[in-house]
């Protein structure tokens, strides 16, 4: 039987999450390079690189950069994006990269952790990221905050896009945050015809900054600092959207 995230990243991804852009990437881009220190031409790793937005900005702002994803969809996505090959791309799943490491800096952006049932798989994903940073390197892990999302849960919500009815319910339950994604024909109360919903689960696991902090010990990293959003230099625990950790292995 096939996980979540193998079934979740494919095409009606794209329709569900098309309103992320190239241009929020490239800001938050710019932030990331301020925090990490990198000079240009340093090596990158977008791990978890999706679609490649976070990737392209990277080559833009003048870093060697490496993407993976296990999505097969989002890599030929990100792949028609590069006409030029500015970037490596691998399909890998990030408990066990085909890489030999070197990295300057090793980037996982937009919640792409948590995904496993076990703490040992996560702790094993950091310790890919420690094997692929050079002594000194860098990282940032970009996660949500646990409080701020319990208390910003939207149960449910319903928008058309493309003629497609996107309805999406979400919950907390057993120490994850949990969402079902059903997708249908819009108008086929109209025209009679059967509207069997396409249906995908998401599931992240919630963990503190203290439990980063200890499952990055174990993967022999460092955490620095953490930033509750890409405009925020300090975390709160409570008000803070996100919770973007930045350290280095030493």
């Amino acid at each position: 039987m096939s996980e979540w995230y193998e079934l979740s990243f494919g095409e009606d991804y794209l329709l569900v999450y098309k309103h992320r852009d190239f241009q929020g990437a490239k800001h938050e881009v710019q932030k990331m390079i301020a925090w990490l220190g990198l000079p240009k031409g340093a090596k990158v790793l977008d791990l978890c690189c999706g679609m490649g937005r976070h990737s392209m900005a990277l080559v833009e702002a003048g870093y060697t950069v490496t993407g993976v994803d296990l999505s097969d969809v989002l890599l030929r996505e990100a792949k028609g994006n590069d006409t030029a090959g500015h970037v490596k791309w691998y399909k890998a799943d990030m408990r066990k990269l085909p890489l030999a490491g070197g990295f300057d800096a090793v980037v996982n952006l937009f919640t792409s952790f948590g995904y496993f049932e076990t703490d040992e798989e996560h702790i094993q994903v950091l310790q890919e990221i420690a094997r692929m940073l050079k002594p000194g390197g860098r990282f940032i892990i970009d996660f949500l905050n646990p409080a701020y999302t319990a208390a910003h849960l939207v149960p449910h919500s319903e928008r058309v896009d493309e003629g497609q009815l996107i309805s999406e319910h979400r919950c907390i339950e057993n120490g994850y945050v949990k969402k079902t994604i059903d997708i249908s024909k819009a108008d086929s109360d109209l025209d009679g015809t059967t509207n069997q919903p396409r249906r995908y689960m998401e599931r992240i696991k919630l963990y503190s900054k203290d439990d980063f902090a200890v499952m990055l010990e174990r993967a022999g990293l460092v955490l620095e600092k953490v930033h509750g959003a890409y405009d925020e230099e300090s975390y709160d625990p409570d008000t803070s959207p996100r919770m973007i950790m930045v350290g280095l292995r030493p």
